[in-house]
Formats: C-alpha cells, sequence, structure tokens
C-alpha cells in the first residue's frame, strides 16, 4: 500500500473513534460487500444511460448503512454524476405542511457535490457550468444565450414547476450577463428552496412558484434532468436515517410519508424518472414492521417483497431492498489490519500491534460481547482505536497487558466458547488479499 497522507489519517482515525464515519478516505478501510457494491454499480450504469433506479439499504444498527452509502457516493462522483445527501430526522422529512419537507430538500441542496467539490456545496458550479456551455454554443453560432439556455431547457416545461425553473436558470444568466450579484444570489436561493413565500420569489425573480412542501420531489426529478443537460452523468441521492419516519408517533403524518415513497418507487420502476437514483438507509424494524414500518403500507409491501426463490443461502442483489450482509470473521480481521495501517500511515514499520496482537484482539471481542462484534462492528472499531491510541501515547505499555482492560461498549457474556474460527486461517487469507492487491479486485478490497 502507498503512504497515507496525515490529514487523510486523522479524518479516518477520528471519525472511527467517535462512531461516525469517514467523509474521506472510506477506500482505505473498505472491505467485503463486493456483491453489494457490483450491484450498486450497475444502478449507476442504469442511471448514466438515462434511467432511473431505486434502493433501500437495509441493517441493524451500527452495521455498516451510513459506511455503504457514502462509498457508493464517492463511486458515483468518480463516474461523473452529482450525488446529495440527507439524514432525515423529526424536523426534515418527505412529506409535511409544516416546512419539514422544504428543509430536507435545502439539506441535499447544500450537499450536492461534484468530483472536484466532493465536500457539498456545487449547486452555482453546476448552474455556472451549464451557462458555460450555453455560451460557447452562442459564440460558434451566433444564437443568444438567452434564447440557446430556453431552448435547452424545452424539454423540462412541461414537468411540473418546470417553466419557472427554466426562468430561474435564464434569471442566473441575466445577473452573469449584467454583473448583477444580487439577481445571481436570488436566482441560488431559489433553486435551495430557501424563499417562504412566492411574493417574495416574484418580485426577486419574476416567476409564481416556489419549492415548497408539496414539490420537492418534483424539483429533484428536475434537478436530475438539469445536471444531464449541464453535462453531467445523472443524480445520485442518498437518504439516511429513515427510521425516523418509522418513529412518527402521527399515522396520517407517517401515512403520508410512505405516500411519498411509493411515488418514488413507482416512478423508478417504471423508468419515469430520468437520470436519477435514489437510496435510502434504514433498520429492518423500518422496513418490516407492519404496524408502523414500510410493511404497514399494503402498496409498499407488495413492491418491497422479498424474493421467496431467494431462502437456503440463495442470493438476490437485483430486487429493491438490499439487506447489508454481515462481516464474516475473515472479513473483520481484514478491517483491522486496515486500520492499523491507517494508523501507521501506511508505514508498517510503524505498526502499534504486531499480528499475534490483532489475533489476540479478536479473541479478546469474542469473549467479550460474542457474534456482535463483527455483524455490528462499529463498537468494537471504537475500542480499537482507542487501543491504538493508549499504545501510541503510552510507549512502556504492552499490548499484552491493554487487552485486559478493554471496555467495550456491549452486554458481556463470560460463558461464551472460544472464537470458533482459526485466526491462523483469517490471517493466510489476509496474506494472499494483500498479494492480490496489485493484480485485480478481490473479496477484501474494491477499488474505484
Amino acid at each position: 500500500m502507498n503512504e497515507i497522507r496525515p490529514k487523510e489519517r486523522d479524518a479516518v482515525i477520528q471519525s472511527l473513534r467517535a462512531g461516525v464515519v469517514p467523509r474521506v478516505g472510506q477506500h482505505l478501510i473498505q472491505v467485503g460487500r463486493v456483491k453489494e457494491v457490483e450491484a450498486l454499480l450497475k444502478d449507476i450504469d442504469r442511471i448514466i444511460d438515462g434511467g432511473s433506479t431505486i434502493r433501500f439499504v437495509i441493517g441493524e444498527y451500527g452495521s455498516g448503512k451510513t459506511f455503504f452509502l457514502n462509498l457508493i457516493r464517492a463511486i458515483a462522483l468518480e463516474k461523473r454524476l452529482i450525488t446529495a445527501h440527507a439524514d432525515l430526522s423529526p424536523d426534515k422529512r418527505f412529506q409535511s405542511t409544516g416546512g419539514q419537507a422544504r428543509s430536507l430538500y435545502a439539506e441535499l441542496i447544500r450537499n450536492v457535490s461534484t468530483r472536484s467539490k466532493p465536500e457539498g456545496g456545487a449547486i452555482q458550479n453546476i448552474v455556472e457550468r451549464f451557462i458555460a456551455e450555453a455560451m460557447r454554443e452562442s459564440q460558434s453560432s451566433g444564437i443568444k444565450v438567452e434564447s440557446i439556455i430556453l431552448r435547452r431547457l424545452e424539454k423540462i416545461y412541461e414537468m411540473v414547476g418546470g417553466y419557472d425553473f427554466a426562468q430561474v436558470i435564464s434569471a442566473y444568466w441575466k445577473g452573469h450577463d449584467t454583473c448583477n450579484e444580487q439577481l445571481k444570489s436570488d436566482a441560488i436561493r431559489w433553486l435551495r428552496g430557501e424563499f417562504s413565500t412566492k411574493t417574495e420569489a416574484k418580485l426577486a425573480l419574476g416567476v409564481r412558484t416556489i419549492i415548497d412542501d408539496m414539490s420537492i420531489y418534483d424539483h429533484l426529478k428536475l434537478m436530475a434532468i438539469f445536471v444531464r443537460l449541464a453535462g453531467y452523468s445523472g443524480l445520485l441521492i442518498c437518504f439516511d436515517e429513515l427510521v425516523n419516519l418509522y418513529k412518527l408517533a402521527n399515522s396520517q403524518s407517517r401515512n403520508a410519508n410512505y405516500e411519498q415513497i411509493l411515488r418514488m418507487v413507482n416512478d423508478s420502476l417504471q423508468g419515469i424518472a430520468v437520470g436519477l437514483g435514489i437510496i435510502m438507509g434504514g433498520t429492518p424494524e423500518f422496513l418490516m414492521d407492519t404496524r408502523r414500518g414500510l410493511y404497514s403500507y399494503p402498496a409498499l409491501q407488495s413492491r418491497l417483497a422479498e424474493n421467496t426463490f431467494a431462502t437456503a443461502g440463495r442470493l438476490d442483489f437485483t430486487g429493491p431492498v438490499l439487506r447489508l450482509s454481515n462481516l464474516s470473521q475473515e472479513d473483520f480481521f481484514v478491517l483491522i489490519t486496515k486500520i492499523r495501517h491507517v494508523y501507521a500511515l501506511g508505514n508498517p514499520e510503524a505498526y502499534l500491534l504486531p499480528d499475534e496482537g490483532l489475533k489476540a484482539f479478536m479473541e479478546y471481542s469474542f469473549k467479550k460481547i460474542g457474534e456482535v462484534y463483527f455483524r455490528t462492528p462499529r463498537n468494537t472499531i471504537k475500542a480499537f482505536v482507542n487501543l491504538l491510541a493508549v499504545l501510541e501515547q503510552n510507549k512502556d505499555l504492552k499490548w499484552q497487558e491493554m487487552l485486559g482492560n478493554i471496555d467495550i461498549d456491549q452486554e458481556t457474556n463470560p460463558d461464551l466458547e472460544p472464537l470458533p474460527v482459526d485466526v491462523d486461517t483469517i490471517q493466510s487469507g489476509t496474506n494472499n488479499e494483500k498479494q492480490q492487491q496489485n493484480g485485480g479486485d478481490n473479496l477484501g478490497t474494491f477499488k474505484l
């Protein structure tokens, strides 16, 4: 492996230690789930071809849903897609009457990312790229830029909110052409959903509509078409923490949000949305609870039902529901090996734990909390990073002493049997992965 920059190393390690997903460097610690990644890669290819997809990524708390979503977003950016992401919360949801849906849309647009601007805030860059393309066409054809802009946006006129969307883009061009920064700012504010009244929007831009609680999905479909017109491959949207819909106490509000999800499912499965991919992350309860989950809505239950033939170890990765498989103990060993490598800035001579220490940590974790330690590894990874931090700051300590003092945030079970997998076999598999790393894809890692 190549050496790792301190900035990237610190971003990864600090995130893992806090129990959150790193914003950068996910590829450094990605292990397993190759089939799931391949399935989402096919979805990305479908978006690039102008199709639409929707996936529900289902996994327990701490199983790696958010990490998986971030990894797919990083891959999408490499494929020249635009990505956007937002977490649902009590004040951010798909349908509401009090501004919560518009807040979700505003969060999405703030997080719009491109490959050159992966941290978000790229909506103005996308608009300017569209304008630049229109200006180049104007120079070669002699047609006015505004006429080219409106002609290129003709295909969205018949969509809900399409005409005003085009007028806002045209207004941005006018602001650019006349050096009117206020007009440009108002156009971006409208695209971000920051206008709260139609009167305010009409005075600023001359349009009669705004992005409100009832129209966020319609404008996401418009945005998917617009980014393709700007020269990108499509739009991938990631919604996380959908369990917050499951927690809504009001059944009418919950069902109204499920109706919006049903609309997205129908549009995606029927190919109505163009160049739009949607990924939603949630827990098994959010999906399968027949009283409050998605399965409580009969139309969604029928569309998201599992393949009855995919039993007894048979897998189907083509349906809308993608269940994250558990990490195997081999995968978990590879994971802590990679974390050790990142912690040492990619320098094997600076490893704080030898391979024997990794084996001992796995044995300790299994005896402490059982198989949960690799199925939902968040807390165990935090404990491992904490161990490395103590060893780094206390050079006189030995890892053999420290493994007796780690406190993993899980219930313990002293009656568990020893680790059932031969760690020497795991080590052998890890060495094979290292040997394959320069030769192509393998089950332990994924390369962009």
